[in-house]
Order: structure tokens, then C-alpha cells, then sequence
């Protein structure tokens, strides 16, 4: 296509100048035939002119009184379809169409001036006046629409929300591990429907979002029922007990064929002990070297002193982990971890230093981690003695209560819910106003919970954590990375990152959000929006921009790389309205792997079925006194034991060099 010049622009100027010049001419040889008497009285005529006219009136230009008229308006027409006005961006059809339309009406009703009675050059003065005045209001409205920018943007979509649409999963892939979601999705100007689906669960799943963006409604309550209906073994950790462990419950009423006749389900309640299991967490049997031990008072101080985790290695946590360490051994070995219970693990913590530092003295397996608390006691170091000790021994103590005492000492089952023989679904609740204290307690069954589920060999198993961060799990990262090969799907509910960065310190926290595999977001804010929409990638959108000039207007269209999921739009979803991506497998390719749909519940069904629901079932029947009888009885069993093995020591001669005596 051949530039524009210079030369083109002035030649079509003198073009439509002498179009509209015609125009005029017409319009003036119109007034001069119509007003021909008058221009006779005005002495404006002679015989070259008449002769000229007489030429004309033979074209037909005469031959009804418009047609001159309309002749002379098609020409200004023709000159104004060409002229380039300075433009204006706030200039609107409205104004240039109330000058076209008033001057229409004055340019062809002028005519009423000739038909009043007076003196025939003043009828002409006025006609030919209005005339003009009708022909100048057309003139200035269609100079207004030379000014009008024709190639506006498109300012209706002005959040850029279909041009941040992107194709979608629309199928259904299905496998006997997969949780699979039905969503809606729009694409462009088009509302779609699509399918989230987790073909891989064992790859981790978090499900992020402020509290009312719907986690526990439109995911994590699909993950326990689709898990339970596909065989899968379970723990649910169910922050505000019973709402994920009444849909586990019935759920798995429902489909309890799938499973072995052996399948059972637990419940652990701190608050209704009728309607609660008794469990062991510190069971001997699963335990079976002394790092066992240690990691469990790891978990369990931690959880009980939370800015511990990010002090990990000082000597003022260290110490006290190894003081409890030493005491969870002693009575794993002690007549066969016959009293290996926590309850009396915070019993025996509180006994006096003499008579603990001689019983501890006695399990050489131990020795190695108490003769530091022996050697500053014997030297009557008691004020690093206390900073070791006493820290644990004030956080173990806010345990101490009958309900724990009972839940905690008892062994109605054991934690190995995978296996082949006893498959299980253990449903754990938690308290929010008792968040610290119970929270302590359910880590360390997590912990050990994990430690025995994450074995091969064992059934498949989902692991569904409600509110992640009120628990403490020190090793969460490496059941992510290590549980794929053994079946093992976990499913993290976290409200936001900083969350989880507060309560597990950054580094930890960065990796549990790096290695997994599945993430379903939710509304939420700063940090964690920013970090998910660099998560989501980039698509290709289209970009429009404009320019004024004072003759005319460019437009220029291009296309740029720009976030598929916008920070600021993950900050304002619905409830209900969810981005992620999936992960898959190398037999299931997902092309599609990132989403932002809303995901579709049938609201009606599921409130039917909520209705139908039974609750959880009373298991005994407690007589009064029998949760203190429990608590008094624990406490009788360590004075036992100390009394017992003080009669040894002191009967044995060869055991006389470990009497500790101030």
C-alpha cells in the first residue's frame, strides 16, 4: 500500500473544497430562480444571467422546488464524507445529530416564508436567511462527526476480565486414586463447563483461602467422600469437631461395603469422651528405637511452644527436647512400655530431681542424654538446670488434665490406619478455643500416625488436615516428597502463607508450598496472591492504545504476555471461585493444567444429605468418676514406680553408683 503524502492530502482538500463550493452554488442559484422577482426589485439581474439560467431550468434542476435543494445538501454531504476535524474525545453523537436535525428541518420548511403575505422582497430576505441559517447547522454537524473518534476501545469490559480468560480442562479424567471437581469456567464472552481433576492425590493437594471462601464446602468434603468411596483409608484432622467427621462418618456407612469387614472408625474428642476413642500416641510397640522417642518430644514441645520452631538447635530447646526424650525411653523400656503412656510420661516429669536423675540413671540407652541435667545438678548449677527442665516440665504440666489423661492412657486402637489386616478411618478433632493445648496433643498423634502410615506395603490412604497450621507436623515436608510411592494422599487446608510461615517459620513453609503438586485457591491477599499468580503463569492477551491527532486517530493493536491470574484478581474471588493448577501423571497428560472456575455444588442434594446424616455414635457410657479414678490411678502407678525401683538400687549393691543423693 502506497504511503500517504503530502501531495494526496492537499490535492483531495482542493477536491472536497470544490464539492462543497457546487454546493453553495447550487443553493445560490435556487434563491435566485425561486426569488426571481425580488432579485428583479433589487436590480441583481440581466440577460446573461437569465440566459444562463434559462440553460439551467432545461436540466430538469427546476423541475420541482427540492430537487435544487437536495442536489446542493448531497454535495455538502459529499465534501463533509472526506473532511478530517480537529478530533475530540468528548464529543458524542448526540450533539452533532441535534445540529443535523435542526438544520434539516429549517433547511426544507423554509419555504413557509414564501407563502406568508408580504411584500415579496422581504418573504425573500427571510427565506433565503432561514435557508442559509438550515444550511449552516448541517455544515456544523457534520463537521462535529469529522471530529467524532469512530475506532474507540472497548471500554465496557474495563477490568479486562475476558481478555484474562483462558481455555480450560473440560474433560473428565478419572482414575481409582483421583478427586475430580465439576466446575464452570468463562472463556472470552462464554460461560463453559470444565472438570478440576486431581488424577495424582499422592502428589500433595493444598486447598488455601480466608475463612467463607468455601474450602471445606466445594473441596475438602469432596476429598473425604470421593477418597471414601474409592477404598481409601483416612484421617481427617477436624479443627471444629464434628463437621468433617460426621461427613466421614456417614460417608463411610454408606460405602462400607468397599472395605474389608475388619474396617472400623475412630473418633479422638478431648470434649465428649463418651463419644470418644482412647488411644496411645507413645504405644511401645511403635516405637522402635530411641529417635522414635525423640522425635516425639520434638512434636510435642514444639506444638506446645510454637517460637521454638524457629530456634530449632539452641541449646535452651535442644535441652529440654532431650530431658523429654530420655523420659519417653525410660518407660518404653521399663517392664516392656507397660506404663509408656504420655500421661505418665508429664507424671514422672514432675517427680523430684533425686529420685528422676536415679530411676533415669538406671536404662543405660539413656545415660548419654541426662548426664549433662546430672553433672549441673550435682555441681548445684540449678539455674541452667531450671532453664533446661523447667521449660518442658511447665509446658508438659498445662497437660495435665483428667479428659487428656484418659483419652491419652487408653488402647482402643492403634495408628497404623493402612493396614492390610485393620484398615481404619481415624477422624481427630480439635477445639478452636483450646487451640494450644490440644493442638500439642493431636501433633504428636500425627506424628506418630505418620510415621507408621507412610510405610510400603500398606493399603492407600488420604490424610486430610482442616486449618494445617494449628498443628505442629515436623516432618510434613518429607512425608510430601516420600508418600507418592507408598499411596499416600495428603490434602493441607491453609487459610494463607503467612500463616503458614508464622506457625513453621519461612524456610519450612516455602517448601511445603514448593514441593506440592496440586493447589486449589481461594480469595486470598498480598503475598500469597503474588506468589500464585507468578504460579499461574503467563498467556497471551490482547493490548489496544490509541493516539489523537489534530486531524485523525490511531489506533495500534498488539499482543503481550501477561498474568493468566492477576494478583489483584485472586484477591477478589467469590466464594466458591477458585484458581490452581493440577499435577499429572505420565499416563494421564493434563495440557491444561491451570484453572480459575467456580466450582459447582448441587446445594440442594448436598443440604438434603447433610439432614440425613446420623451422628457420631455414643461409644461407652461413662460413670461418674471413673475419668478421675483414671487420672489418680496414673498418678498412683508412678509413685509405684519410683518406690519399686528405689528398692532396687538401694538392694543392689552393683547399682549403688547411680543413687543421685544432694
Amino acid at each position: 500500500m502506497a504511503l500517504q503524502t503530502g501531495e494526496n492530502e492537499q490535492a483531495l482538500r482542493k477536491i472536497l473544497d470544490m464539492t462543497r463550493l457546487i454546493s453553495i452554488v447550487i443553493l445560490m442559484i435556487h434563491f435566485y430562480y425561486y426569488c426571481y422577482e425580488a432579485f428583479i426589485e433589487w436590480g441583481l439581474t440581466n440577460n446573461f444571467s437569465d440566459r444562463i439560467l434559462s440553460n439551467i431550468y432545461k436540466t430538469g434542476l427546476f423541475s420541482s422546488f427540492n430537487k435544487s435543494k437536495l442536489i446542493a445538501l448531497g454535495f455538502l454531504a459529499i465534501s463533509l464524507l472526506g473532511s478530517k476535524g480537529k478530533k475530540d474525545e468528548k464529543l458524542t453523537f448526540k450533539t452533532a445529530f441535534a445540529y443535523l436535525f435542526t438544520g434539516l428541518l429549517i433547511y426544507f420548511f423554509s419555504y413557509l416564508a414564501l407563502l406568508v403575505k408580504i411584500k415579496i422582497t422581504e418573504s425573500a430576505v427571510v427565506y433565503i436567511a432561514i435557508t442559509s441559517i438550515g444550511f449552516l447547522l448541517v455544515l456544523s454537524g457534520g463537521t462535529l462527526l469529522s471530529r467524532f473518534i469512530k475506532n474507540k476501545l472497548n471500554n465496557k469490559d474495563i477490568f479486562n476480565r475476558e481478555n484474562e480468560t483462558f481455555p480450560q480442562e473440560e474433560r473428565l479424567l478419572q482414575n481409582e486414586y483421583s478427586i475430580n471437581l465439576p466446575a464452570q469456567y468463562r472463556l472470552k464472552n462464554k460461560i463453559r463447563s470444565s472438570w478440576i481433576n486431581i488424577i495424582n492425590p499422592f502428589r500433595a493437594t493444598i486447598v488455601l483461602g480466608t475463612p467463607g471462601s468455601g474450602k471445606s464446602y466445594f473441596v475438602i468434603r469432596h476429598v473425604i467422600t470421593q477418597h471414601i468411596q474409592k477404598g481409601f483409608t483416612m484421617f481427617v484432622y477436624d479443627f471444629k469437631f464434628d463437621d468433617l467427621s460426621k461427613i466421614a462418618y456417614n460417608t463411610w456407612l454408606k460405602y462400607r461395603h468397599r472395605y474389608s469387614e475388619s474396617s472400623r472408625f475412630f473418633t479422638i474428642n478431648f470434649d465428649d469422651l463418651a463419644r470418644s476413642h482412647r488411644c496411645n500416641p507413645l504405644e511401645p510397640s511403635a516405637m522402635t528405637d530411641i529417635t522414635d522417642a525423640a522425635e516425639s518430644a520434638r512434636t510435642i514441645l514444639m506444638g506446645l511452644n510454637r517460637e521454638w520452631i524457629k530456634r530449632q538447635g539452641d541449646f535452651f530447646v535442644e535441652s529440654p527436647i532431650n530431658f523429654l526424650t530420655a523420659v519417653i525411653w525410660f518407660l518404653k523400656k521399663y517392664k516392656d512400655g507397660e506404663f509408656c503412656t504420655l500421661p505418665h510420661v508429664i507424671e514422672l516429669m514432675q517427680v523430684d530431681y533425686d529420685s528422676l536423675f536415679t530411676l533415669l540413671r538406671t536404662e543405660k540407652e539413656i545415660e548419654v542424654l541426662i548426664n549433662p541435667f546430672v553433672n549441673a545438678y550435682l555441681n548445684d548449677v540449678m539455674e541452667q538446670l531450671e532453664g533446661q527442665i523447667a521449660s518442658a516440665k511447665v509446658a508438659m504440666a498445662r497437660l495435665s488434665s483428667p479428659q487428656l489423661y484418659y483419652v491419652l492412657s487408653g488402647n482402643d486402637f492403634n495408628l497404623d490406619i493402612n493396614n492390610p489386616e485393620d484398615p481404619k478411618i481415624v477422624c481427630m478433632g480439635n477445639n478452636p478455643r483450646k487451640i494450644q493445648i490440644y493442638g500439642a496433643v493431636l501433633s504428636l498423634y500425627v506424628s506418630r500416625l505418620i510415621k507408621q502410615v507412610n510405610k510400603k506395603g500398606k493399603l492407600k490412604s488420604s490424610l486430610v488436615f482442616d486449618e494445617f497450621p494449628t498443628i505442629y507436623l515436623n516432618n510434613i515436608d518429607s512425608l510430601i516428597a516420600t508418600a507418592r510411592s507408598n499411596k499416600v494422599s495428603t490434602c493441607l487446608g491453609i487459610q494463607d502463607f503467612s500463616q503458614l510461615r508464622k506457625d513453621y517459620g519461612r524456610e519450612q513453609a516455602d517448601v511445603i508450598m514448593n514441593i506440592t503438586g496440586n493447589i486449589i485457591a481461594g480469595q486470598v491477599t498480598g503475598d500469597t496472591a503474588k506468589q500464585l499468580s507468578e504460579r499461574f503463569g503467563k498467556i497471551m492477551q490482547d493490548r489496544e492504545s490509541y493516539s489523537i491527532n489534530s486531524g485523525d486517530t490511531s489506533i495500534n493493536r498488539s499482543k503481550q504476555l501477561e498474568a493468566a491470574v492477576p494478583a489483584s484478581k485472586i484477591s477478589a474471588l467469590s466464594s466458591g471461585e477458585f484458581v490452581g493448577t493440577v499435577a499429572d501423571d505420565p499416563d494421564c497428560k493434563i495440557e491444561l493444567k491451570a484453572f480459575h472456575c467456580e466450582i459447582i455444588n448441587d446445594h440442594v442434594a448436598l443440604e438434603k444429605e447433610q439432614n440425613g446424616y446420623k451422628d457420631i455414635e455414643v461409644i461407652r457410657k461413662l460413670a461418674n468418676g471413673m475419668v478421675q479414678r483414671n487420672y489418680l490411678q496414673i498418678k498412683q502407678d508412678i509413685q509405684d514406680i519410683i518406690q519399686s525401683e528405689m528398692e532396687r538400687v538401694l538392694k543392689d549393691p552393683a547399682m549403688s553408683h547411680v543413687m543421685i543423693k544432694k
